[in-house]
C-alpha cells in the first residue's frame, strides 16, 4: 500500500497514513500478537521519515537513499533495541549489555543525516521495570524529531504510565491469502506450502516467515502433534516422560528456526517476522554456525546456570539443556498443544473444513471421538493457564507434570 512492506492490516496502516500527513506523534505503540508485523510496520514508519521523496503522500518511495538505507538496516537515524540472551529481557542498560540507557544516550546526539530519528523497540513488554522507568523521562520530553515506536506482544505488561503517553495502534492475526502473497513474494516457500504455513501459524506472517526458513521445524511440528494425540490414550506415566520429552523436541524446533532465520540473515534475508512463539525473542544476531553449535552444546554439555527450575526431577535429556531454553520449548510446545485442542473441537462439531492443520485430519478424526466439547473447553483454559505460569517463572517440569494428569481419554468416561 503506497511504499508500505506491511500486508494485511489495513486499518493499522491507515491510522499510520493519517498520523504522517498530521503530525506524527512522538511515541507510538504497535500492540498486538507476535509476528502479525509489527516490526515490519515500524520500519514503514521510518522509512516513511527517512524518505527524501518531495511528495510527502508517496513517502516511503523506497527508491531514495534514505529509503535503501532504512531498508538494508544501515541508516544511522533509525535506532534498534531488541531482548537480549536466554531470558530474552531488555535491561536497563549502561555497561555490558545494550539496554534502554544506551538508546537515550544516542537519542541524545544530533542526527547523522541531519533529519529525524527513529528508534524501534522490539518486544518492548520485555524491558525490565527498571529499564521501563529509564524510557520515561525520555518519552516525556523527547529529543526535536524523534519518534519512539514501541512494539508488545502484550501491552499488558508495560507500565500504564509508558501507555499513556504513547498513540496505540492495534494490529491483529492476518488473512491466510495475504500470508501465502508474503512467503510466496518473498520467495521462501511455493504455494502448497505457503498455504499449509498460513493456516497453521494462525495468520502471523512472522512465524510463518521463520517456519518456511526451517522446514526442518515443520516436520518436528507434525511429529509433536501427533505425538500429543498418542498420549492421550496412554497410560500416566506414558504421558508424564512423553510430555517431557516433546518439550525438549519443541526446544529443538525452536533451535532450528533460529538457525534457519540466522542462515538468512547471513544470506541478505529480509527480518521481516521474528522467532515463533515460544521463542521469547532475539538478542544479538549470531552465525547460522554459531546458532548451529547452539544446538550441539545445549544437547551435550550440562548448564551451569542455577534457577529454582533445577531443582525439579528431570530426565538426564532435559537435565543438560539450560533452565531457559527448558522453558522455552515448554512454551513452544504449548503453542502447538492449543493449535491442536481447537482443531480437536473443530472435529467435534464438525467443522472439518476449517481445521487449521489438514495434513493432520486423519489422525484427528479418531482422537476427536474420545472428546466432548467441554472436555476441548477445560482443556484450552488449562494450556492458556499453563502458559501464564511458565512466563511467571514456574517450572516447565511441574507445568507439564500438571497437564499431564488431565490430558487424558480416561477424562471422558
Amino acid at each position: 500500500m503506497d511504499g508500505f512492506r506491511t500486508r494485511g492490516q489495513p486499518l493499522a496502516v491507515a491510522a499510520i497514513r493519517a498520523m504522517l500527513g498530521s503530525g506524527l506523534p512522538h511515541a507510538i505503540l504497535l500492540a498486538g500478537p507476535g509476528g502479525v508485523g509489527k516490526t515490519t510496520l515500524a520500519l514503514d514508519i521510518a522509512a516513511a521519515l527517512m524518505c527524501g521523496a518531495d511528495d510527502p503522500a508517496s513517502r516511503p518511495c523506497r527508491t531514495c537513499r534514505g529509503c535503501r538505507m532504512v531498508e538494508h538496516g544501515n541508516h544511522p537515524d533509525v535506532h534498534r533495541l531488541a531482548p537480549l540472551g536466554a531470558g530474552a529481557l531488555i535491561p536497563i542498560g549502561g555497561r555490558e549489555d545494550r539496554g534502554v540507557r544506551d538508546l537515550v544516550g544516542e537519542l541524545s546526539l544530533m542526527p547523522v543525516e541531519g533529519g529525524a530519528r527513529v528508534a524501534i523497540i522490539e518486544r518492548a513488554e520485555r524491558m525490565t521495570e527498571d529499564a521501563q522507568s529509564a524510557l520515561l523521562k525520555t518519552l516525556e520530553e523527547p529529543p526535536a524529531r524523534t519518534t519512539i515506536i514501541l512494539g508488545a506482544d502484550d501491552e499488558e505488561r508495560l507500565l500504564p504510565t509508558i501507555r499513556s503517553r504513547s498513540a496505540r495502534v492495534r494490529l491483529g492475526p492476518v488473512g491466510p491469502r495475504d500470508v501465502e502473497a508474503v512467503l510466496v513474494g518473498q520467495g521462501v516457500a511455493d504455494a502448497p506450502m505457503a498455504a499449509r504455513l498460513a493456516r497453521i501459524t494462525d495468520g502471523r506472517p512472522g512465524h510463518a516467515i521463520a517456519y518456511a526458513r526451517a522446514p526442518e521445524a515443520v516436520v518436528l511440528r507434525g511429529e509433536i502433534a501427533r505425538t500429543l494425540l498418542d498420549l492421550h490414550r496412554a497410560g500416566l506415566t506414558t504421558r508424564l516422560i512423553g510430555l517431557r520429552d516433546l518439550a525438549v523436541r519443541a526446544g529443538e524446533m525452536v533451535r532450528a528456526i533460529d538457525a534457519g532465520t540466522a542462515r538468512a540473515a547471513l544470506d541478505g534475508g529480509a527480518a521481516t517476522g521474528g522467532a515463533v512463539a515460544g521463542s521469547r525473542g532475539r538478542g544479538r544476531p549470531r552465525s547460522a554456525a554459531g546458532a548451529a553449535a547452539g544446538v550441539a552444546v545445549a544437547a551435550q554439555s550440562p548448564s551451569d546456570e542455577t534457577s529454582p527450575d533445577d531443582a525439579a526431577p528431570i530426565d538426564d535429556r532435559a537435565a543438560r539443556v539450560p533452565a531457559a531454553e527448558r522453558r522455552r520449548g515448554a512454551l513452544a510446545l504449548l503453542e502447538i498443544w492449543r493449535g491442536l485442542v481447537r482443531d480437536l473441537g473443530l472435529v467435534v462439531v464438525g467443522e472439518l473444513g476449517a481445521v487449521r492443520d489438514q495434513d493432520l485430519i486423519d489422525d484427528l478424526v479418531p482422537a476427536a471421538g474420545r472428546m466432548t466439547t467441554v472436555g476441548i473447553g477445560a482443556a484450552l483454559g488449562r494450556l492458556d493457564v499453563a502458559a501464564e505460569r511458565l512466563e511467571g517463572n514456574v517450572s516447565p517440569e511441574l507445568v507439564l507434570d500438571v497437564l499431564a494428569l488431565h490430558w487424558t481419554a480416561a477424562a471422558v468416561a
